[in-house]
């Protein structure tokens, strides 16, 4: 116990070091950097097709005008990303069981020992009941889960990679700091260029592989969730 106590601090002053360093201060912001990160995404690909040259057309491929399509195309074009999430969930479970059992053993003859029974058990004893059990488990539970979220947000996103069938890999981040609270969005996926809307926007149910996070930090944060130490306790507690 001596021990453990010294571990539990020097874990707790490890997590709050970041937290520590900026007190009395707004929660820093991240520098700007490349979104989608170094690593590229493998996606199951068709086998490349070669687009078959057309001699004096006006019409160019892939275009879906005979003017400049503005919409994300290319690694590095941007994209808005309509987030609109209205989610309702409502689970209700009842479970009961019970169960009784009751068992009975007897050995009036074993080996010819039963005529000692008596000198080793004086007070008497019956072979036949040599040993009796019963018993009675009951259980019951009840649960219920109701569910509502509502995320209405736009975000700029980055094309990081361009597959070769023409899918778009894109992300982006928005950080809004409003005095001591700081508000991060991310938002990652796969798009198809045929759903990006005149606008240059897309909807994120047409995002595949989406990733939407919407979070925070600072002052009014640190009061909604439990602190480090009873963090650690729900997680090594058994019981």
């Amino acid at each position: 116990m001596k021990r453990t106590l010294p571990l539990l601090l020097l874990l707790s002053l490890g997590g709050c070091s970041e937290r520590l360093a900026e007190l009395g201060r707004a929660p820093s912001m991240a520098p700007i950097e490349n979104p989608g990160g170094a690593r590229p995404i493998s996606m199951p690909m068709p086998a490349a097709q070669t687009a078959p040259a057309e001699a004096n057309s006006l019409w160019r491929q892939g275009s879906r005008t005979f003017l400049r399509d503005q919409r994300a195309a290319q690694v590095g074009d941007l994209v808005t990303v309509l987030v609109a999430i209205e989610d309702r969930a409502q689970l209700q479970n009842t479970t009961e069981r019970s169960r009784a059992n009751s068992e009975s053993l007897g050995l009036p003859r074993l080996l010819g020992l039963d005529a000692s029974y008596g000198r080793l058990l004086p007070n008497g004893f019956d072979p036949s009941r040599l040993v009796s059990g019963a018993s009675d488990s009951s259980s019951a539970g009840a649960g219920q889960i109701q569910r509502t979220e509502t995320v209405t947000l736009r975000v700029a996103a980055t094309v990081t990679q361009a597959l070769p069938n023409g899918n778009l890999v894109v992300a982006g981040r928005q950080q809004v700091r409003v005095n001591h609270e700081l508000r991060d969005l991310q938002v990652s996926g796969i798009i198809r260029p045929q759903d990006i809307a005149s606008d240059n926007t897309v909807k994120h149910d047409r995002l595949a592989e989406a990733r939407i996070a919407y979070g925070g930090r600072g002052t009014m944060s640190d009061v909604q969730q439990p602190r480090y130490g009873q963090q650690l306790l729900d997680i090594i507690l058994p019981f």
